[in-house]
């Protein structure tokens, strides 16, 4: 078999397939995030928070507590906490971003 053969030279960053290794890895550190990722995460980001409240809510009701005002209101406070989750995590994603980057060097 002197002809060449698939594992001749091959190196662990070669196959395509592989997304942590290869040469188009989009999660490099010290890459800057553009500002469509950053706005997705920070959207992502309102969405866990505004159902994590809705979530705990829901549990203190369950266990018996009574919440001093109606559904529509728990909804809107919802809202109002995923739209402030939103905003705290675009502000601060970038800094983040940064602190960690520092500290891998």
């Amino acid at each position: 078999m002197s002809g060449g053969s698939a594992d001749d030279g091959d190196t662990a960053g070669d196959d395509p397939g592989d997304e942590r290794t290869g040469p188009t890895a989009q999660s490099t550190p010290g890459v800057p995030a553009t500002k469509r990722n950053r706005v997705k995460s920070a959207v992502l980001w309102g969405a866990v928070g505004g159902f994590a409240f809705l979530v705990l809510a829901q549990g203190y009701l369950l266990l018996g507590g009574e919440l001093p005002f109606r559904y529509a209101w728990l909804f809107g406070l919802a809202m109002a906490v995923g739209i402030g989750a939103t905003g705290i995590t675009y502000l601060a994603e970038h800094r983040i971003r940064a602190e960690r980057s520092k500290r891998r060097t």
